[in-house]
């Protein structure tokens, strides 16, 4: 019963953010294999060259809260967002009892970015060693082209599971706000999936790349 909610509630993520129903995998379901095959990363090289070339603006009027509440239920399933990928991304999830099946208080990951196995227990001093990192940093967004947006579309950007990971984190923290010019995964076999998903979600959303990000991107799609 848990997983066919959990399908149903991200595939509504899906009709909400892009008005058609995509399949999990779509939506960012992490993937059995690291790498992409030939074809997810000949799509990511026709959508890099689509993409468009600018200077990054200024991060002038950048606030957490022009992308909405931390974390909304956009999908409107009764959990916030950050469970929901919590769910998607853990394995051997226990939750809280009276919620539905929807707080995660424990589980374990593996996380794409270090390849370490992660025990997440939900908790004050515990539950930051798991972060959900939005692979295109709200920031960086905000300095390619989400400034114009709407408040709505803001939103939907922060909790598009397709843009969204369940991380170690440390490294979640060291990426910061960083484009792939400044920051890769230390997971080298992880390169080629993280640049193919911020390329998705970039070409989606109409984010902008600045020539170095596009040169770093380019250079990691070409050793795929």
């Amino acid at each position: 019963m848990r997983v066919r909610t959990m399908v149903a509630g991200l595939a509504a993520t899906s009709v909400l953010l892009t008005g058609c129903g995509v399949g999990l995998e779509a939506q960012g379901r992490p993937q059995k294999s690291d790498k992409p095959d030939s074809a997810a990363v000949s799509d990511a090289r026709k959508k890099l060259a689509d993409l468009v070339v600018k200077g990054r603006a200024p991060k002038t009027g950048f606030d957490r809260d022009e992308f909405g509440p931390a974390w909304s239920d956009v999908d409107r399933n009764g959990c916030d967002t950050r469970n929901d990928i919590l769910k998607r991304d853990l394995e051997g999830e226990k939750f809280k009892s009276g919620t539905h099946d929807c707080i995660v208080l424990s589980g374990t990951l593996h996380d794409p970015y270090s390849g370490k196995t992660i025990d997440f227990r939900r908790g004050q001093d515990t539950s930051s060693d798991v972060q959900i990192d939005h692979l295109v940093p709200l920031s960086d967004a905000w300095q390619k082209g989400a400034q114009q947006w709407s408040a709505t579309k803001r939103k939907e950007f922060a909790n598009d599971p397709l843009n969204l990971l369940a991380v170690d984190g440390p490294l979640n923290g060291q990426k910061s706000d960083s484009d792939a010019a400044t920051w890769l995964p230390p997971r080298k076999a992880y390169r080629c999936a993280y640049i193919a998903r911020q390329i998705d979600v970039k070409a989606k959303y109409e984010v902008w790349v600045t020539s170095a990000e596009k040169d770093a991107m380019q250079t990691i799609l070409d050793a795929c």
